[in-house]
């Protein structure tokens, strides 16, 4: 009896997958055992999946900095034809997808109808409010918030990490847990004391951490800084590739949707709401 040999090769025998939630899963797998080049398209590929569904080979590798020939290479190491074939699973996504604000969004201005600019920004912003509230539905999987709560629910404290564009959210889920009556302990930096405020953190706690591109660096020091002390952390970040899910032990992909390069934390703040509500509901349950 002989052990077959595992490599990319073989995987390649295999059909492709032809959805995007399968195609991510894979590329994730495999992203060690890409060569380099290919990784920087991977990555890019991922982050703006708009972008690759709607390009031309051209105009992404440009974007992506490589050259339209490394587009055919990673669409080949994925068992794909050619970047064409890949790029349908791209655009069968955005099939998938019932809401088109991206569209709509892209049109901003186009269409005033006499209406001021102002009204204009208001519906743009509030559209874009309504992207990332059913990104957020779409992304999440259904037992992903129970496995978070499963996490933050016994911890003694639950430590609140997220600075910057972020510190809306982590301040907010402060007032609420504490209106809920659960421990927390926000790390709000205030006077350079973060690492101090950070360095009572036990194995009995846990932390919630948040940070979007390009990720506040103190934030990802002081989501290490918890990991090394022994507590579980729950990620609330916007890529696969970000600095914050090779620490947390259970992490949230959510990408704000932007309206002129201005974006909300409407649906960050959501799931924050979601997070300390479940948290509250399953201790009344244990306490009753």
């Amino acid at each position: 009896m002989t052990n077959s040999k595992h490599t990319p090769e073989s995987d390649n025998k295999l059909a492709p997958p032809r959805d995007y939630s399968a195609l991510r899963d894979m590329v994730v797998a495999r992203w060690e055992d890409l060569p380099k080049r290919l990784t920087e398209v991977a990555r890019y590929a991922l982050d703006n999946p708009d972008e690759i569904a709607f390009g031309t080979a051209a105009s992404i590798a440009a974007k992506a900095n490589v050259q339209p020939s490394t587009l055919v290479r990673f669409s080949q190491s994925l068992g794909y034809q050619g970047f064409s074939d890949l790029q349908d699973v791209f655009r069968s996504r955005l099939r998938d997808q019932v809401i088109g604000y991206d569209q709509r969004l892209a049109k901003f201005g186009e269409n005033a109808d006499g209406k001021s600019r102002s009204t204009l920004i208001l519906e743009g912003v509030t559209e874009a409010a309504s992207t990332s509230l059913a990104a957020l539905q779409s992304r999440t999987q259904p037992d992903q918030l129970d496995k978070a709560l499963d996490i933050l629910t016994p911890a003694e404290t639950i430590y609140l990490v997220g600075l910057r564009r972020s510190f809306p959210a982590t301040s907010y889920l402060a007032y609420v847990l504490g209106k809920l009556g659960i421990k927390s302990m926000l790390i709000d930096a205030v006077g350079g004391l973060a690492p101090e405020q950070a360095s009572f953190i036990t194995p009995q706690d846990a932390a919630i951490t948040i940070s979007f591109t390009p990720y506040a660096s103190e934030t990802v020091a002081l989501t290490q800084q918890v990991r090394e002390r022994g507590a579980k952390v729950v990620a609330i970040t916007d890529s696969v590739f970000s600095p914050l899910t090779a620490q947390s032990d259970l992490w949230f992909e959510l990408a704000e949707a932007d309206f002129e390069g201005f974006r909300t934390l409407n649906a960050t703040i959501t799931l924050a709401m979601a997070i300390a509500v479940g948290i509250a509901d399953r201790r009344k349950a244990t306490a009753g």
